[in-house]
C-alpha cells in the first residue's frame, strides 16, 4: 500500500508531504486547492508522461517520491531482486523532472528506467479518473476480468499450457521441415567422415610410439656403427681396454696381496672390469639387432602422414579426433533417427491439438454464459450509482488464430443511455462513468493484485441517495484494498478511514496548496462546509456529525 508521498514544486505544490493509512482516505477541499495535482503527481510515480509545464513556476525541478509498504507483495519484491535492487518490505519509488528536459527515476535509491517503473508501478497503483487510460480502458485486460469473474482462471492456465506446448511442438516440425535438405547434406558429410576415421584405426598414443620407432629406423646405420666400435674398443680390437684393464687389475691384487691397503683399490678394479665386460656384451648384442629397414621406414612415414592429414581436416591431437568421432556418430544417430523423431513429434502435436480444441471450446462455453452474468451483475451496480438504463456489454470475438489465452478475445462496450448503441467503453465513457463502472467491477469482482485503488470524480453528476451508496460501495472495497478518492460529496466522505483537506494558500504573492488530516471535530466541520458552503451554520453541523456516526458504524 501508499504510505508516504511528498511532492516539490508540483503546478501550485510548493512542499507537501502526506502519510495515507489502510482503509478508505478522502480528500475533500474547495475546487482549485490542488487536489487533481495529487492524483497527477501519483500518475508521474506510475510513470505517465512528464511535462516540463507541471514545474511550479520560478523553480527548475519539480520532484515527487512515493514509499509503498510491499511487505505482502513477494512477486514485486522478486521483480526489484532480479533487476538489481534492494528487495526490502519497504519500495521507495522518486521521480524528478526539470525545465532542461532531463526525467530521472529512482528506485530504492538506485537509478532506475521509466520501462523498470512502468512494469513495477502498475502492480502497486491503480488510478480511475478522467485522464487515466487503465484496466478498462484496455481491452487486454476484459478478458482477464471476465474470466476472473466466471472463477475459469484454472481453465484458462490449462489452455495456455497446452498452447504453448503446442506452439513449441509447432516450432520444431517446422523446424525440422526447413532442415530436412540440410540434413541430407550433414548427414552425407558426417557418414564420410565417420568412416575416414573408423578406416583410419586410430589408437590412443599411437603418434607418440610411431615417431619413437622412425627415428630409431631412420638412424640405423649410426647405431650400428656406433655400438660396434664401441665394442671393439672395448674388448676386441688392438689394445682392447678390457684387456688393459685385466692387466692392470691382475698386477693390483698381486700387490694387494703384500700392502693390504691396496685391496679396496683391487676390489674396485675388478668391480669396474666386470661392469664394463658386461656392456660391452650389451653393445654387442644391440649392434647385432640393429638392421636397417627402408620398407619399414616407409610405412611408418605412411602412416604418420595419414594421421597428420587426420589432424588438419579433424582435430590437433589424435585423442581429439576419437574424441570428435564419438560426437559424430552421436549426430549421425539423431539423423538416422529424425524420421522417427519428427512421426513422434507430429502425433504429439496432434493429440495437443484435440485436448487444444476441447480445452478452448470449453473456455469458450464458460465465458459466454459468464459474460451474460458480468453484464446483469455490471448493470445492476452500475443502475444503482447514477448510471440508470446504462448498458454493459462484454462481447466475445473470435480470434483468426487462437492465442495463449484462447479463440477469442473480450471487449466491455458501453452505452450511457437507453437507444444508444454500446461502444467500446474508450470511446464514450466519460471520466466519472469510467470511475464509476471501475467501482462497480470492483463490486462483482472483490479480489485484486493491486493494493492501492485512486477514484477521481467517482461522484461526478450523482447525489442524494445514490451518493451515500456511492460511499459505501467504496468503503466496501476499502475492506480489501487501500482506496483514496477525491470527493465533493459530503455523502461519500463521511465512510472515510482517513479525510485529507486540501487548502489553497496564498502568501507573498504566490499561491501554494497544503494538506491537513482532520481529527473529528475537524471533520465534523469539513463535512457541515461540504453540505451548507461557505457559511456553516449550526444545522449544518449538527448534520454533519449524525452523518459521520453514522458512516462511521457502516
Amino acid at each position: 500500500m501508499l504510505t508516504d508521498l511528498i511532492i516539490k514544486n508540483v503546478a501550485i505544490i510548493d512542499t507537501l508531504q502526506i502519510s495515507f493509512k489502510p482503509g478508505l482516505t478522502v480528500l475533500t477541499g474547495e475546487t482549485g486547492a490542488g487536489k487533481s495535482i495529487i492524483i497527477d503527481a501519483v500518475g508521474l510515480i506510475m510513470g505517465s508522461r512528464a511535462s516540463s509545464d507541471l514545474i511550479r513556476s520560478g523553480e527548475e525541478e519539480a520532484v515527487v517520491e512515493a514509499l509503498f509498504d510491499i511487505s505482502a507483495r513477494p512477486e514485486i519484491k522478486l521483480l526489484l531482486s532480479e533487476a538489481g535492487f534492494d528487495d526490502t518490505d519497504e519500495l521507495l519509488i522518486k521521480r524528478s523532472l526539470s525545465r532542461g528536459g532531463k526525467n530521472r527515476v529512482f528506485i530504492n535509491g538506485g537509478m532506475a528506467t521509466l520501462a523498470l517503473l512502468g512494469d513495477i508501478a502498475p502492480r502497486l497503483v491503480n488510478i480511475y479518473g478522467q485522464h487515466d487510460s487503465q484496466t478498462l480502458l484496455k481491452p487486454e485486460n476484459h478478458l482477464r476480468l471476465l474470466d476472473r469473474f466466471a472463477g475459469i482462471e484454472e481453465q484458462r492456465q490449462k489452455f495456455s499450457v497446452l498452447f504453448s506446448r503446442r506452439s513449441s511442438v509447432r516450432d520444431l516440425l517446422a523446424g525440422m521441415e526447413r532442415a530436412e535438405r540440410e540434413a541430407e547434406r550433414r548427414l552425407d558429410l558426417l557418414l564420410y567422415q565417420s568412416n575416414e576415421i573408423s578406416q583410419a584405426a586410430l589408437k590412443a598414443g599411437e603418434e607418440e610410439q610411431l615417431n619413437e620407432q622412425r627415428r630409431l629406423l631412420a638412424s640405423a646405420e649410426k647405431l650400428g656403427c656406433a655400438s660396434n666400435e664401441a665394442f671393439n674398443r672395448l674388448y676386441e680390437g688392438d689394445g682392447a681396454l678390457l684387456g688393459q684393464l685385466k692387466r692392470i687389475s691382475v698386477s693390483i691384487g698381486e700387490i694387494s696381496a703384500i700392502d693390504h691397503s691396496l685391496q679396496i683399490t683391487a676390489a674396485s678394479l675388478e668391480g669396474a672390469y666386470l661392469q664394463l665386460e658386461d656392456a660391452a656384451i650389451t653393445l654387442r648384442d644391440y649392434a647385432s639387432r640393429i638392421e636397417s629397414d627402408p620398407a619399414a621406414l616407409q610405412l611408418i612415414d605412411d602412416r604418420l602422414d595419414l594421421i597428420g592429414r587426420l589432424k588438419k581436416k579433424y582435430a590437433p591431437t589424435v585423442a581429439e579426433i576419437l574424441a570428435y568421432k564419438v560426437e559424430i556418430d552421436s549426430e549421425l544417430e539423431q539423423l538416422y533417427n529424425r524420421e522417427q523423431s519428427k512421426h513422434t513429434l507430429e502425433t504429439e502435436h496432434d493429440l495437443l491439438e484435440k485436448q487444444l480444441q476441447q480445452a478452448g471450446g470449453e473456455l469458450t462455453a464458460a465465458r459466454t454464459e459468464g459474460a451474460k452474468k458480468l453484464k446483469y451483475a455490471l448493470e445492476s451496480e452500475a443502475h444503482q450509482l447514477a448510471m440508470k438504463g446504462a448498458i454493459i456489454e462484454p462481447t466475445l470475438e473470435p480470434l483468426t488464430e487462437p492465442r495463449s489465452s484462447g479463440f477469442e478475445k473480450a471487449e466491455f462496450l458501453f452505452s450511457p443511455n437507453p437507444g444508444e448503441i454500446p461502444r467500446p467503453l474508450s470511446r464514450i465513457a466519460s471520466g466519472g462513468e469510467l470511475s464509476r463502472l471501475m467501482l462497480a467491477v470492483k463490486q462483482v469482482l472483490p479480489d485484486s493484485d493491486v493494493p492501492t485503488l485512486i477514484f477521481d470524480e467517482v461522484d461526478t453528476g450523482i447525489g442524494g441517495a445514490t451518493s451515500e451508496l456511492v460511499g459505501r460501495k467504496l468503503k466496501n472495497v476499502a475492506a480489501r484494498q487501500q482506496v483514496l478518492c477525491i470527493t465533493h460529496l459530503p455523502q461519500v466522505a463521511v465512510f472515510a478511514d482517513q479525510q485529507l483537506r486540501v487548502e489553497k494558500l496564498i502568501s507573498e504573492g504566490r499561491t501554494t496548496t497544503r494538506i491537513l488530516e482532520l481529527d473529528r471535530d475537524e471533520r465534523t466541520r469539513e463535512v457541515a462546509r461540504m453540505l451548507a458552503g461557505a457559511t456553516i451554520t449550526d444545522s449544518a453541523l449538527k448534520h454533519a456529525a449524525e452523518m459521520l456516526k453514522a458512516g462511521t458504524k457502516s
